[in-house]
């Protein structure tokens, strides 16, 4: 009998949706809670669904080919809308998350090559040595021990994208970084009422006061990263060649200008933040999912052991990692990254029947998307099968956006999946975790989607077929 007709599939935890519409005070204090809990059943069952509200006209898609136009086809006449730009800008400045026109194709263009396969492959020691970190630390625990797998999983990112980034190190602690991602992402994530409505910036915002020590904080430490790297690359001493020499090297390749001092800071926090927190969550996700389905563990399980052996885990081996690659695709279907996009028109637009108007805003959501009810089987089921490669052929490109697609898709895909089954393979092969008895996962989103509360888990040890490598 195949694994699939072993056991059910497991149903992961979703806010229910709704059957009824939100009055205004009920919509502004759900979008501030968990903006998840606004979404009604008729946006997972119809393709377009066109409305005004108290962000004007609104029209929500899921229509594939529709997806694309904006996104990919005239994705020129689609630009981030204000409310995005209001929420994002204060912690990440105008970075290539932000910033729009001229600008971002300046930084686009100039910070690409540094996200090639090349130098994303150049990465995986560092990875490996990541994940063998954490992975070493559970070894000294006792079976039975609880410990906060998102916490860890934050713990792990940061400590690649110090082995990445910055190689010569955080100027302060780590974990300090760590809170500090944690607090702005639950301080700027709330969705302000204030936001909604278009208020100037002038006007104080509650999450804005509360982020801004982190924001402060995240500022002095790439500040200090980046002057101690300048003072290095003026003596004409070697320096390492991590992301953060590259930034400071790098050149448009139409103009041969570099990024200045402000746009190097701006993305360095965006790849601490945004790119720490996708690959954070990713696994966290994936962690709580496979603690629910037996099933799926045990043949994650299976395939590390027959894939790796007793030998160190190498490149070679991601392309035959397959379906540990699907659970991590599966948790990111489910729990989406970016659960929610949206994109102001600058001028009219019109595909098929569907009439855009300029100014009007464009909803991409892709936590609805890929659990739309035409689009996917059982979209609330959990099946890492679906992204097996005998089945990813099915999936339509435009009904899975885990990282966005066309000119804005996210530069670090490639770096945050070599990163997470990376790090997923070798915690399976020496660890499981168990969901803390009686604790109850809700998916909340504050920008990204995190489990609330955190994600208690029982470690119990596995035998390894090798240990792994000391520091």
């Amino acid at each position: 009998m195949s694994d699939t007709l072993e056991a059910p599939p497991f149903h992961p935890p979703h806010p229910k949706p709704r059957t009824e519409p939100l009055g205004m005070v009920a919509f502004l204090r759900a979008v501030r809670e968990n903006p998840l809990n606004t979404w009604m059943e008729a946006h997972f069952e119809e393709p377009i669904i066109t409305g005004e509200g108290a962000l004007g006209r609104m029209t929500v898609v899921n229509d594939p080919a529709v997806i694309r136009h904006i996104l990919v086809d005239n994705a020129a006449n689609y630009r981030k809308d204000d409310l995005q730009i209001r929420i994002l800008a204060p912690g990440l400045g105008r970075g290539l998350v932000t910033a729009e026109g001229d600008e971002w194709r300046l930084q686009r263009r100039t910070i690409a090559p540094l996200f090639t396969p090349r130098h994303v492959g150049s990465f995986f020691p560092a990875m490996v040595e990541a994940a063998d970190r954490l992975v070493r630390r559970w070894r000294r625990r006792p079976d039975g021990r609880v410990v906060d797998a998102a916490l860890d999983m934050t713990r792990v990112t940061l400590d690649v994208l110090e082995r990445t980034i910055f190689t010569q190190g955080v100027p302060k602690d780590p974990d300090a970084l760590g809170r500090a991602i944690t607090r702005y992402f639950n301080s700027l994530g709330r969705v302000d009422p204030l936001d909604i409505f278009g208020f100037p910036d002038w006007v104080p915002r509650i999450g804005r006061l509360r982020a801004r020590p982190s924001i402060r904080f995240f500022e002095e430490t790439v500040n200090a990263l980046i002057d101690a790297r300048k003072e290095l690359l003026t003596r004409g001493e070697p320096a390492p060649r991590d992301l953060l020499t590259l930034l400071l090297e790098a050149a448009d390749p139409e103009t041969g200008k570099g990024l200045s001092d402000i746009e190097v800071r701006t993305n360095i926090v965006t790849f601490i933040g945004a790119g720490h927190e996708t690959t954070a969550n990713a696994l966290s996700w994936s962690l709580y999912l496979l603690s629910q389905d037996e099933r799926a563990r045990s043949r994650v399980e299976r395939e590390v052991d027959e894939v790796l052996g007793e030998g160190p885990i190498e490149p070679h081996h991601l392309e035959k990692l397959v379906y540990t690659r699907a659970v991590v695709d599966e948790a990111v279907r489910l729990y989406p990254p970016a659960p929610y996009m949206s994109r102001s028109a600058i001028q009219d637009d019109r595909i098929r029947e569907l009439e855009i108007p300029a100014d009007s805003m464009v909803v991409i959501a892709p936590y609805v998307l890929h659990r739309h009810k035409k689009l996917w089987d059982q979209p609330d089921l959990f099946r890492p099968e679906r992204f097996l490669p005998e089945n990813r052929s099915r999936i339509d490109r435009f009904a899975y956006l885990p990282f966005g697609a066309g000119p804005r898709v996210c530069i670090g895909a490639s770096f945050s999946l070599q990163e997470a089954v990376i790090v997923l393979a070798t915690i399976a092969r020496s660890t499981r975790l168990d969901l803390l008895e009686g604790h109850e996962v809700t998916p909340v989103q504050r920008i990204t989607l995190r489990p609330r509360g955190g994600l208690p888990m029982r470690l119990t040890q596995r035998a390894p077929k090798m240990a792994p490598a000391t520091a």
